[in-house]
């Protein structure tokens, strides 16, 4: 079945590609930053990120869905790019509609942003960002 939340997003964050590789690869984030989703790694790509396969997770407003989703980490400058992919179908063979396709990945994607930014701010303000302190 053809995705329909389909989410594309970056962020970039000042701090090394091994800091934020440790913290996009410790499990307890997941269900922080997807709690709508059950992820299982497919691969594991170390430095430049993770891949998983998602599944459902019973979440106020969210309906079943499955997929795929990733996190590929490009270094850029004295940072890395978090590059982030939601590639997500409703479990059966029922289509969603596209006012509730469109209003889900809205909502992912605001989520996403939450999240990734906040992230961003807690590994940038620690002593492993890329950039000295007052640049």
């Amino acid at each position: 079945m053809q995705p329909q939340v389909h989410l594309i997003d970056e962020t970039w964050i000042d701090a090394s590609p091994e800091t934020v590789s440790a913290v996009v690869r410790e499990p307890a984030n997941w269900p922080r930053w997807w709690p709508y989703l059950c992820l299982t790694v497919t691969r594991d790509r170390g430095l430049k990120g993770m891949q998983f396969a998602a599944g459902p997770v019973p979440a106020a407003g969210w309906p079943a869905l499955t997929g795929t989703v990733e996190i590929w980490l490009e270094p850029f400058k004295d940072g890395v790019i978090l590059h982030h992919f939601l590639r997500l179908a409703p479990v059966g063979s029922e289509q969603l509609a596209d006012r509730v396709a469109r209003r889900l990945t809205r909502r992912a994607g605001w989520q996403a942003k939450q999240v990734f930014w906040q992230l961003k701010d807690s590994l940038e303000a620690g002593p492993a960002a890329g950039g000295q302190a007052g640049d």
